[in-house]
C-alpha cells in the first residue's frame, strides 16, 4: 500500500459507480491509495436477526461479521463478493491506485472512527453519495464526525437531472 490512503466510504448494497470514479480521480491525483469502508445496512426486520448472528459471532470470537453478512447478501442476488472485490482491486491497480477493503455493520460514524484508529495512514475520508443522503447522517452526525475524525471530510452529493 502506498504512504497515504483516503477512506471512501458506502454501503454495500449501493453501486460503486455513485462517487467512486471521483475517489479514484482523487487518490491518482494525490497519488493515495484507497480503502473501502462497506458498512452492513439491512432492512429493520434483518436487524435483529443480524444482532443475534454478530452475538454468536462475537461469542466465537469471529471478527468477520460484517464481510459474512455482506457476502450472505450477495449471494442472495447470485453475485460473488470477492469476485467483485477482485475485479475493483485489477481495474483500480491499472490505473495505479491500490485498493484495500474493510467492511462494518452498524452505524456510520462508529465504523469510520474505528477504520481510522486501526488505519493511520489514512488522511482523508470521502462519504459517498448514498451515505450522505441517508437519514442517519445528518448535519448534527457530520459535526460529530468532524470534531472527532481529526482528518478532513469530504460529503458528496448526487448528481441531479433537469428535464
Amino acid at each position: 500500500m502506498k504512504g497515504k490512503q483516503l477512506l471512501f466510504v458506502t454501503y454495500h448494497d449501493e453501486t460503486l459507480d455513485d462517487g467512486f470514479s471521483y475517489a479514484v480521480e482523487l487518490a491518482k491525483t494525490m497519488n493515495d491509495g484507497i480503502e473501502i469502508l462497506m458498512i452492513l445496512r439491512r432492512k429493520a426486520l434483518e436487524k435483529f436477526e443480524d444482532l443475534m448472528t454478530a452475538i454468536t459471532f462475537a461469542e466465537a470470537d469471529e471478527p468477520k461479521t460484517a464481510r459474512e453478512l455482506i457476502r450472505e447478501d450477495y449471494e442472495k442476488k447470485n453475485e460473488d463478493f470477492d469476485k467483485r472485490l477482485a475485479i475493483l482491486k485489477e481495474e483500480c491497480g491499472t490505473l495505479g491506485v491500490l485498493v484495500d477493503v474493510s467492511t462494518a455493520a452498524g452505524d456510520v460514524v462508529s465504523a469510520i472512527k474505528n477504520v481510522l484508529r486501526q488505519n493511520t495512514k489514512i488522511d482523508m475520508v470521502l462519504l459517498s453519495p448514498s451515505v450522505t443522503h441517508d437519514d442517519n447522517v445528518n448535519a448534527k452526525v457530520l459535526n460529530r464526525l468532524v470534531k472527532t475524525a481529526s482528518r478532513p471530510i469530504v460529503t458528496m452529493a448526487k448528481q441531479t437531472h433537469v428535464a
